[in-house]
Order: structure tokens, then sequence, then C-alpha cells
């Protein structure tokens, strides 16, 4: 059996390229390289990190095409969305390019001294364990900030991209920071605790699965290291009796196809009231009929394959389980006789409480739709989830929808009349299972740095 990387097409199964693993030996000589580079680095001042990280965003958009097809070769999305993806990463780059020296400015708070601040210190070396679904949004959007607050980076990304990974690692460097600042670790996850424990790693963060999060919180904490998680979801999506429902579910089919389905905050439960919830079934059908699902290369395709077919067939044990325990199959459902990790839009409604589908996070194109008495009832049903990532609620009421988005619902990011999506101007995470700490905005550079209070008499 090969030690090697292997990368697949997740379009039709056939081999791409294979990658050398990093051995511990050269692994532990990456650490060591990036807490140098952190010591010699950390009073860079923000104009030489700024131009630097310009630069990074500059590279992202002349690469768009180049980079976009690594992305779909490796994990299936559309090209489109692909591009899409990394010209994302170029706006996070300039956004903290321009925000971070102000974000991180001494801030003066008046006590009896003649002086007493706050001051936001880098911590060091930073490890990031990152996963395939958005490999370049979900590493920049912790790395901007990260490197921006004069951290050093170790990333090991999902086995199934680690083309993405090196081109990341390629986008810093030649951007030019120094050449250890941002590293790229070829590593399996057995190594993942190893890392954790070396002395010169500061703190860690991970975006992937519940036991993944928590493997890692677990192994942090023992060794006091600071850690921040964004772990699943199972995003709850709100329509009122007095919403627009055609404009409710074309935004609801666009959330739930979004990237293939295979997102953390993709709308997965439409909790609807019963009073509307069979013209919103009719043009939410209707809508998820319109996906084209083809070669994800080919422009005007919408649906691309998923990542992998293991992935695939736990989501088509998930919509069996659902229709054995009662949910009724409107759309999709099937296995498509064809090479790769195909699966079809798919409506399971019906669906309540004790199924798959409402109780687990449906990673691929099924919705699960959720009949609810009134708005007290579906504010239950949205809570009633051991997931606190995202919600959304449609209402003609925009002061219902923000009563209910602020006051009522149990997650990190809710939107009234629009899916839920990331911003680099607004604070991302989640609550309960979904994990802990932010990203983004303000609180997603403080995460990593020393909130220092400084007291002069």
């Amino acid at each position: 059996m090969s030690n090697k990387i292997e990368v697949s097409n997740p379009a039709d199964g056939t081999y791409v390229t294979s990658y050398q693993p990093t051995g511990k030996q050269e692994a532990w000589k990456a650490v060591a390289d990036a807490h140098e580079t952190f010591l010699a680095g950390r009073k860079h001042s923000f104009s030489y990190r700024k131009h630097r990280m310009q630069r990074a965003a500059e590279l992202l958009r002349e690469r768009s095409e180049q980079y976009g097809r690594i992305i779909t070769t490796e994990m299936g999305k559309t090209l489109a969305s692909a591009k899409g993806e990394v010209e994302k990463c170029a706006w996070v780059c300039d956004y903290y390019a321009e925000q971070a020296e102000h974000m991180l400015s001494e801030e003066p708070v008046k006590t009896e001294a003649s002086e007493s601040f706050i001051t936001f210190q880098p911590l060091g070396v930073i490890l990031a364990v990152m996963p395939w679904n958005f490999p370049f949004w979900q590493v920049f959007r912790f790395a901007a900030p990260a490197l921006m607050a004069g951290n050093t980076v170790l990333l090991k990304h999902a086995s199934n991209v680690p083309g993405s990974a090196l081109a990341i690692q390629d986008v810093f460097r030649d951007a030019g920071f120094p050449e250890k600042t941002f590293q790229t670790l070829l590593v399996r996850a057995s190594m993942v605790d190893g890392l954790l424990e070396h002395k010169h790693v500061a703190a860690a963060t991970l975006t992937g699965s519940g036991p993944a999060g928590s493997a890692l919180a677990s192994k942090a904490g023992s060794m006091l290291k600071k850690t921040v998680l964004e772990l699943g979801g199972s995003d709850p999506y709100i329509v009122l009796e007095d919403a627009d429902i055609a404009a409710a579910a074309t935004t609801c089919v666009n959330s739930r196809l979004i990237n293939g389905g295979q997102s953390c905050i993709a709308a997965k439960r439409f909790i609807v009231v019963e009073s509307v919830l069979e013209p919103f079934i009719e043009q939410f059908v209707e809508g998820m009929k319109q996906a084209v699902m083809d070669d994800p290369m080919r422009e005007g395709t919408t649906l691309g394959p998923m990542a992998r077919e293991d992935l695939r067939n736990e989501l088509h044990d998930q919509v069996e389980r659902s229709i054995r325990g009662g949910a009724e199959l409107l759309l999709g459902g099937t296995v498509p006789e064809r090479a790769g990790a195909w699966y079809p839009p798919t409506v399971l409604t019906g669906v309540r409480p004790g199924m798959a589908a409402f109780d687990e996070e449906l990673f691929g194109p099924v919705a699960a739709i959720c009949p609810a008495r009134d708005e007290s009832d579906a504010v239950a049903l949205a809570n009633q989830s051991k997931f606190g990532l995202g919600a959304a609620v449609f209402t003609g009421d925009t002061k219902r929808g923000r009563r209910i988005a602020a006051d009522e619902l149990e997650a990190g990011c809710c939107f009234v009349n629009e899916f839920v999506k990331s911003d680099p101007r607004l604070p991302f995470g989640g609550i309960k299972a979904s994990g802990y700490g932010r990203e983004l905005s303000y609180p997603g550079i403080r995460e990593f740095t020393n909130m220092k209070t400084v007291y002069v008499k």
C-alpha cells in the first residue's frame, strides 16, 4: 500500500496525482522554523504586513482560473463557484490589510493610573486544521487576520485537497511574507496530537466535524492551549405565514445547493408554518429541479459531484433512514448509475425530530422540510438541535424577523430574509455543538492575540 497522498477526481473517480507526505522530522523542523520566524517578525510594522497581504489579494485574483481548477478537480464544486471562492479570499486579504492596525490598536482605559490600556500581542505559531469543502476560503478567513496580527501559521489541510494547500502556501510566499511565515504540512491526522504537544505551537484552530473538534479541543485543553472551533451545523430556515413565499423558496434553494450542499452554514432544515406549507413545497421542489447536475468544469453547471463517494454514501443512508422513519420523498433520493460521487437534488418532507434528516447534519444536496403549527412552534423546532451555527427567518415584517433573529434563535449567525453567509466584516462562528470562538471582523483577529493589560502608575 502506497504511503503517498493520492488525489482522485470526484466527478469520475479517476486518479489525478499523488504527493509525498510530510515526515515527522520535517514537520518538527517546520515548527521550529515557524517559531524563529515569529520571533524575528513580531515587531514588523502593520505597514510591512499590509503591503504583503495586499499583494496576496492581487495574486489570488491573477490566478483565480488556475486555483479554481485545482479546487474543482480536488473536491468537485463547479468552476464558477471555485473561482468565486478565490475572489472571496482576495476580499478577506484586502479587508484585513486595511483594518488590522485599527482593530489591534491600543485601547485606553480610564483608571487611577497615570496610564492604563489594553494592547494586543500575537501569540506565536498557530496550528490550523482545515476541511475540504471550501479549501481556500476556510484557510484564508483564519490566516489573513492571524498573519496580520503577527502570528505564523502551520496548515494541516484535508487529505483530499493537498494541491489547494500547497497553492495557498505559494500565495503567501510569492506575496513577500518571510518564507516560513505560512507553511503547509502534508501530514496525516495522526500527527496532529504531536504537533499540539510541541512547545512552540501556541494555539490551534479547527474547522470540521464535531468528533474532530472534540478530539483537538481535548488534546489542546490538556496542554492549556487556546483553540477556536467551527464545527457542523443543521441550519434551520423558518418560513412564516407573512413571508414572500416565492422569494423565500428561491433563497432557500440557493442556500441548500450552494457548494453542492456541502457547507456548514448551508440551509438544511426548512421549518414552514402549515398555512403556507403547500405553496412553499411546490415552489421549493420546482427550484430544486432546476439544478443542472453535470461536469463541474462546464459552464452552466450548477451542481457538481460530492467530494467523495464515501460521503455520498453516508448522505444516502441518512435519506433512507429518514424515509424509514416516516419522512416522505418528494424529489431525488436515488444514487445515479455513473462513476463519481454524484447525488441528485433531494427533498424530504414531513421531517420530525428523531429522524436522521432532522437530528443529523445533511452534508450534501438534501433538503428536509419540517411543518410547524405557528411561529412559536417553528422557533422551538429550530432550536431543537445540538447545533447552533446559522439560522434564518423569512417574514414580511422585518421587526418581527429582527426580534426572532436577535432574541429567540439559538445560533451564532442569524439572518432575516436572506441566506446565512460569512462576511469579513461580521463575526462568524457558532454555539453548542457547532463550536466556539469567532472568526472574521475584529473578534476574529483578536482570537489569537494576548489581550494584555498595561498599567502605569
